[in-house]
């Protein structure tokens, strides 16, 4: 086993990472393995060394471990000093498909970042990491994955006594808006200037639009991706719960998963995070977050866009300006192809604002609603049953598909393309969470990550994760864990 990593940010310099050893593991014990994972990173690694190398208690070649320094806007109010407070980030590989990946391990023990926080994890939110990451990343929605969990033998004193936990997450980068913010809290425009060349070579960003400013060219395409990464959450009925800067990637992948959940009853209000007293990152509201998040880093970005102010600001407004209209596109277009259509110009808004509406108002659950409309087209199922309600809204969706020469067949197909049958539901999920904590093993975890795995079909194990129960929903609260 010959594996070398690269530390390129580490080399960039002391102002942005410090470096930190990982707190050596005695007791450690490979819980949770990401086989797929590793394939596609070119990690072969003995069974008998994974639980050494991934609690940092042993270190590959070329690793050297860094905690990175950055800012963030948590609930709006703004924190400059922030940072990896129990992560070290080890380094750099390329994968099997010549892309560059990081690996960063959590709850790994306290850095420079610290503040007066143990740098240690429970084993339950590490293994929701995994869990939902994997989950995401198989509903094709841009995600961090998360290769390995290890149990350190530690007893942590959480809301309750758990056992410690790392575990170790894969990302292209990760370079956030409170990554840019720290430096412009500090007015170290040099610093921002690496950053965005760094960026713009790990993520690949088009340089040859029409503007010619390189920073414009960013700003846009992170803004792109981050309409992408909240419409296709949006779809699935992911909650992320802590959409602070510092939770944000300028790759567009999902990061931290401590306070996620899934809705169920359609209610765009739907909030489950325990920190979220007035519902700011509520389900409907991610959308218009990440636009504000991003004229976050457009702030960050004004002084390498001109150095006339008022010149970069006329730059950037009409990127920021656009952002409504194109997340309304986006989200249209997605909502069509999961009724059908092939695009959002067949897809009439008071048919789309009716079904909605009735799916809140009639408490409805958003997945199963999808699945149910799928059934009743395919002849499998009277939707009448399902809900009385949605009978008249039916038919106009009926003659819609009609009226557009939609045949059955095709909007099936598109149908099947966008709706899973399964989602990773609140109540599984903490069931799974906390028999794994109980009893140490991954038995939970791999059965229920084997249905996961296969979210657009029916497997054996569907059924036994679709179930839905409201009632739990209704007191269900999230926490951040990791």
């Amino acid at each position: 086993m010959t594996i070398k990593l690269q530390s390129h940010y580490v080399d960039l310099g002391p102002q942005f990472s410090r470096l930190s050893m990982p707190k050596k593991q005695t007791s450690a014990v490979s819980l949770l393995w990401n086989d797929e994972l590793a394939e596609q990173l070119n990690l072969d690694i003995p069974v008998d060394t994974r639980a050494a190398y991934f609690s940092g208690s042993l270190l590959f070649e070329g690793s050297k471990p860094t905690s990175m320094a950055y800012s963030g806007h948590q609930f709006g109010h703004f924190n400059p000093q922030l940072g990896d407070g129990r992560a070290h980030l080890l380094g750099e590989l390329i994968d099997r498909d010549g892309f560059v990946k990081e690996l960063h391990l959590k709850g790994s023990g306290q850095t420079p970042f610290s503040r007066n926080g143990d740098g240690k994890c429970g084993i339950k939110p590490a293994v929701r990491e995994y869990l939902m990451s994997e989950a995401l990343y198989a509903l094709g929605v841009p995600t961090t994955r998360s290769l390995s969990v290890v149990t350190t033998g530690e007893s942590l004193m959480r809301q309750h006594p758990t056992t410690g936990a790392v575990v170790t997450r894969v990302a292209t980068s990760h370079l956030r808006v409170g990554t840019f913010e720290y430096f412009a809290a500090r007015k170290m425009y040099d610093e921002i200037k690496i950053l965005t060349d760094l960026c713009i070579s790990r993520h690949d960003i088009n340089l040859s639009n029409n503007n010619h400013n390189k920073y414009i060219n960013l700003l846009a395409q992170v803004i792109d991706n981050q309409i992408f990464l909240v419409t296709e959450w949006m779809r699935i009925g992911f909650i992320h719960g802590v959409l602070n800067t510092d939770n944000t990637l300028l790759s567009g992948e999902t990061i931290d998963y401590g306070p996620c959940a899934m809705m169920g009853a359609y209610d765009p209000s739907t909030v489950f995070s325990s920190i979220d007293h007035n519902g700011r990152y509520a389900y409907g509201n991610q959308a218009s977050i990440l636009q504000w998040n991003m004229a976050r880093l457009a702030e960050c970005l004004l002084p390498l866009i001109d150095a006339d102010e008022k010149k970069a600001v006329n730059l950037v407004m009409p990127l920021l300006q656009q952002y409504p209209e194109k997340f309304t596109h986006s989200y249209h277009n997605m909502m069509a192809k999961k009724l059908g259509f092939q695009n959002s110009q067949q897809l009439p808004q008071s048919l789309l604002d009716q079904l909605l509406d009735t799916m809140y108002k009639n408490q409805l659950d958003y997945t199963q609603t999808f699945t149910h409309l799928n059934d009743a087209l395919a002849n499998t199922n009277d939707i009448a049953k399902f809900s009385p309600q949605m009978t008249p809204w039916y038919k106009q969706w009926i003659d819609a598909l009609k009226s557009n020469e939609i045949k059955i067949g095709h909007a099936l197909l598109t149908m099947a393309q966008s709706n899973p049958l399964l989602i990773p539901r609140n109540h599984h999920v903490e069931a799974v969470l906390t028999e794994t904590e109980k009893t140490l093993n991954n038995k939970a975890v791999l059965h229920m990550l084997d249905a996961l795995k296969s979210p657009y079909k029916m497997t054996k194990n569907t059924q036994q994760y679709q179930s839905i129960d409201a009632r739990a929903d209704l007191n269900y609260q999230t926490f951040c864990g990791t």
